[in-house]
């Protein structure tokens, strides 16, 4: 018996009957088949075939499966705010490390040899990521390595994807059943960030793919990404497809993926500049579905921030459309060379072995808590994260042309692109009208701070906002612009974000 026969037996059933259970189908095959043989066959295609299957004594219920977007309700929102207002990694996927741990080193992961072990492999990463250099790396192939990204990486990555993920829901971009592909998977954060998210949703499912080139990052995979998936009714695990992806074969692919993910991972590509990563990204989005997403999340550092949105800008060139976090106002396309800018959230919890890390006269060394990251969602079709296009006859100016106005009161309208990087006695915000070759920054002293400009302090990342009467000064030392909020300054929201 073929495996089209007995999906075909499948989808002839379910037009049939709403409800049935698998061992029924047994009746409409030739073969001598058990119903986990039959199973087994059909669970990596459920989502293509249309259907749910839930565990039942030793059956599985079949069902058709919900279409469209995931809408959240009052109660999984409330769970979701909950969660963000003070994150952390569970204590049961904390656990689930801290066994995985034990069984690499062969000892109790709070062990003072292993928690030492793993100070040093974390002092050696930090130290070559902060090499001066074109690109910041770090590698994580080797057994201690892993270890040591666990206790201190993987928290902040694990959390910040699930922001993402949020944003995604709350914007009706993640569909109730999903085929997901994370590209360098690792030790499976990206994996692990999905479950913990859905399971705060009351109906989801979805099928995991990943790609990763090492050994110990796949063994580290299989250890924790099964096992965290408690309600494996409600998740497919694949094993990781084993492959450098500058070489990967895109057969080994399904089609159809409504998430793509490349988390702090094309900032790791050795040897490979900017077009080449494009390309890459191009080559893996044939495998796209047509209303999927692809997300790109890299460090907030300088370096690595700017050639982010470098390649979101080469990518849209090529015909991907940008959704977000960039939106092009003006109409007109941008340049992106300077453009250093990273979302920032609520710091994370630190967790017990990162407690047990930081148990030393170094302390700082081990503790990793800022949620700061670059990011961009890039789709196939042309729907945008923000409709806001400036009116034909509206009277602001464009920061291409800051340099006629250094020393003058104007109007602007803009996307708000950091956090508050200032101090006590200026707050100062990144922000972007999609036009200015230099970086431009909103200043606001707390001495001139007023409800006509206090929105500037709340808005939040993406926002568009227009900012009337603010002095424009030319900052010599920076090459760069910086717009004074005075008390005569009004703030405005022209579109805000979710």
């Amino acid at each position: 018996m073929s495996e089209r026969e007995i999906i075909s037996a499948i989808k002839y059933v379910s037009r049939m009957k709403p409800e049935f259970m698998l061992s029924e189908i047994r009746n409409y095959i030739k073969s001598e088949m058990s119903t986990e043989e039959i199973y087994n066959i059909i669970q990596p295609k459920i989502l293509d075939i249309g259907i749910d299957l839930l565990a039942d004594a030793d059956d599985f219920k079949v069902s058709r499966s919900p279409k469209g977007m995931i809408e959240l309700s009052e109660d999984e929102i409330k769970k979701n705010n909950s969660f963000f207002s003070s994150p952390s990694v569970s204590r049961k996927l904390e656990r689930l490390i801290e066994q995985y741990i034990e069984k690499k080193a062969a000892k109790a992961w709070d062990d003072p040899r292993t928690i030492q072990k793993m100070r040093e492999a974390v002092v050696a990463q930090k130290s070559s990521y902060w090499k001066k250099s074109k690109s910041k790396k770090i590698k994580y192939e080797k057994g201690y390595h892993i270890l040591g990204y666990l206790e201190y990486q993987f928290p902040v990555y694990f959390v910040q994807f699930q922001h993402i993920l949020y944003k995604l829901a709350q914007q009706g971009l993640l569909k109730k059943r999903m085929k997901i592909l994370d590209v360098g998977t690792g030790a499976g954060t990206i994996p692990l960030s999905i479950i913990d998210f859905c399971n705060r949703l009351d109906d989801y499912q979805a099928i995991i793919h990943s790609i990763e080139k090492y050994d110990e990052n796949i063994e580290a995979y299989r250890y924790l990404v099964p096992e965290y998936a408690a309600f494996k009714s409600r998740f497919v695990i694949e094993d990781p497809i084993k492959s450098d992806i500058k070489k990967l074969d895109l057969a080994k692919i399904p089609d159809n993926i409504d998430l793509m993910v490349f988390s702090n991972v094309l900032n790791e590509l050795e040897g490979t500049n900017v077009d080449e990563k494009a390309d890459l990204v191009m080559q893996l989005s044939e495998k796209l579905s047509k209303d999927g997403n692809i997300i790109i999340i890299e460090p907030a550092d300088k370096v690595n921030s700017i050639e982010a949105r470098n390649l979101t800008i080469k990518l849209k060139a090529r015909g991907l459309g940008i959704y977000g976090p960039c939106s092009f106002i003006w109409g007109a396309g941008c340049n992106p060379e300077k453009c250093w800018s990273f979302e920032q959230k609520q710091d994370i919890k630190l967790t017990r072995l990162m407690e047990a890390m930081a148990d030393c006269e170094d302390s700082y060394r081990f503790m990793n808590t800022d949620i700061k990251f670059t990011y961009a969602i890039l789709r196939k079709d042309n729907v945008t994260e923000m409709k806001y296009h400036v009116p034909a006859k509206a009277r602001f100016a464009r920061f291409a042309d800051l340099k006629k106005h250094v020393d003058k009161h104007i109007n602007v309208v803009c996307s708000l692109l950091s956090g508050d990087l200032g101090n006590e006695k200026n707050s100062l915000y990144k922000i972007c009208d999609g036009t200015s070759r230099k970086p431009v920054y909103a200043v606001l002293p707390v001495h001139n701070v007023t409800e006509d400009n206090a929105i500037l302090k709340t808005a939040k990342y993406g926002d568009i906002i227009s900012i009337n009467n603010v002095l424009v000064n030319y900052n010599s030392d920076t090459d760069s612009y910086n717009l004074l909020v005075g008390k005569g300054t009004h703030v405005d929201y022209m579109e805000r974000n979710l």
